[in-house]
């Protein structure tokens, strides 16, 4: 999904850009989902490194979209449309 965001953004293929956003939105997700099961993981198997990497993962989540939305967003004077988040739950 991160890649397909990236082509997304060609000037080649203009006419799927509203794609973009959702596609960047799902990336975000699907990393995010990644890195909690990384964590359960250590939580079972690596106790030590998952005390030391909890201190920090809700940290770096933060920063993660916060530059997300500042480098995509912020500029163009755009608001995120959750609407179909809300729809999936």
């Amino acid at each position: 999904m991160w890649m397909l965001y990236l082509v997304l953004g060609a000037p080649a293929l203009h006419t799927y850009m509203q794609y973009r956003q959702d596609c960047g939105l799902l990336s975000f997700a699907f990393m995010i989902f990644g890195f909690t099961a990384a964590m359960v993981y250590d939580y079972f198997h690596h106790h030590d490194q998952y005390e030391i990497k909890k201190k920090w993962l809700f940290v770096s989540y933060l920063i993660l979209a916060g530059i997300i939305y500042f480098l995509e967003f912020h500029q163009k004077g755009r608001v995120v449309d959750l609407h179909w988040l809300i729809r999936l739950l």
